[in-house]
């Protein structure tokens, strides 16, 4: 038997100033029509609540076979390294440039929205050689400016975003891919806004890197993210004279626990990889053709109804995203005042504009489970009766 201590030790007194004792957590229902979050999908929140195993259990190993052949299909792409990140987007976009970028080497950036100077400021922190070219936010680049770009810069990425968030445009890639090639460098994309909405097609389009997030089309809660790296670009990895510099997202080594080793790196996040996978599966019972169509048709149905209203939209329709839409505010109306007005009297939320477009746009996302006929009606009955009262 043990003999008990003979002077007991001493320690401070314990403090209840920051003992709070909240109420029962309720939050209200809210109609998530901004650029992200998005409503996450009845199905996924509840396996999002199923119980726990471990991250090496054999049942979430074959889980974990089941979310990344499913990102295959909604990327399109035959890629082995393609991954769920344990983090949100900006994880998997910081790990695309910390896992492709070494010290010196030139990346060219796109910017014609926020994202491309996210991309920009993260690249310059790995070392990158930045060059840039720019765009109006809200137009996108053509093939003939995108060539004379990389014959100026002959960078070893060129970066772009497919779905500016930002702006609501879309950046055409049909071609991207060749040109890339020709020019021997990686194209690397930014599908945040567009996986799971809009057409994608990551290996016939020549997409060495790609990302996106949980949020938006896909309609599953924040704090997982999609990531994915071609052949071309692990041969790029593979090839580094140093040594990634983000340990947490070093693919040499996440990529040993996703892949036939299962080498434990970190601790998954297990009911988030539940919840993306009902996600995925959502979006392969409905079919990557239906899924597309639909948030087109119903986008075309907000357009419409904007319009019927007297409002216009800031990106040409040629190339406006079908997941979120940029309004422009009409002259003398306090945007912030009516986005404020939907969120107390109606509970729905949309967003304002980011940089350039800051005061300018409301943006509204109709996004994964959200992109419905009825979604859309109960949004612009709002906005027939909030409107006349800031004219």
């Amino acid at each position: 038997m043990l003999a008990a201590p003979t002077h007991a030790p001493t320690q401070p007194p314990i403090s209840d100033r920051h003992r709070l004792r909240p109420a029962q957590l309720d939050m209200p229902p809210r109609l998530l029509l901004g650029p992200g979050p998005s409503n996450a999908h009845p199905r996924v929140l509840q396996a999002l609540g199923m119980r726990q195993v471990g991250h090496l259990d054999p049942c979430f190993i074959a889980l974990m076979n089941e979310v990344q052949e499913l990102l295959r299909y909604g990327w399109q792409t035959d890629n082995t390294l393609t991954i769920p990140v344990s983090g949100t987007g900006s994880a998997a976009m910081e790990a695309t440039l910390a896992n492709l970028v070494e010290p010196g080497d030139r990346v060219l950036i796109g910017i014609n929205g926020y994202f491309g100077h996210r991309l920009t400021d993260m690249a310059q922190r790995y070392g990158a050689e930045v060059r840039a070219i720019h765009k109006p936010w809200g137009e996108t680049f053509s093939l003939a400016e995108l060539r004379t770009a990389l014959e100026t810069h002959r960078p070893a990425i060129l970066a772009l975003v497919h779905a500016e968030t930002s702006t609501g445009a879309r950046q055409p890639l049909e071609g991207v891919g060749d040109l890339c090639r020709e020019f021997d460098c990686l194209l690397l994309a930014d599908t945040v806004t567009s996986l799971g909405g809009v057409p994608l097609f990551l290996d016939a389009w020549g997409v060495d890197a790609a990302y996106s997030g949980s949020q938006k089309a896909l309609s599953c809660p924040p704090g997982i993210a999609p990531f994915t790296l071609g052949d071309r670009a692990i041969a790029k990895l593979n090839r580094r004279q140093s040594p990634v510099p983000n340990w947490y997202l070093d693919m040499s080594l996440v990529g040993r626990y996703w892949g036939s080793d299962r080498t434990y790196h970190h601790t998954a996040p297990i009911n988030m990889n539940y919840a993306l996978r009902e996600a995925l599966m959502l979006v392969a019972e409905e079919g990557l053709d239906a899924r597309w169509q639909r948030h087109q048709t119903v986008a075309e149905l907000l357009w419409d109804g904007l319009e019927a209203l007297g409002l216009r939209c800031h990106v040409a329709r040629e190339f406006r995203l079908p997941t979120l839409t940029t309004v422009l505010i009409p002259d003398g109306i306090d945007g912030k005042a009516v986005a404020r007005t939907l969120l107390n009297d109606y509970n729905i939320e949309i967003g304002g504009g980011l940089g350039e477009l800051a005061g300018r746009v409301w943006r509204i996302g109709l996004m994964g489970f959200n992109s419905r006929p009825e979604t859309v009606l109960t949004l612009l009955k709002a906005l027939e009766t909030v409107l006349p009262r800031f004219r």
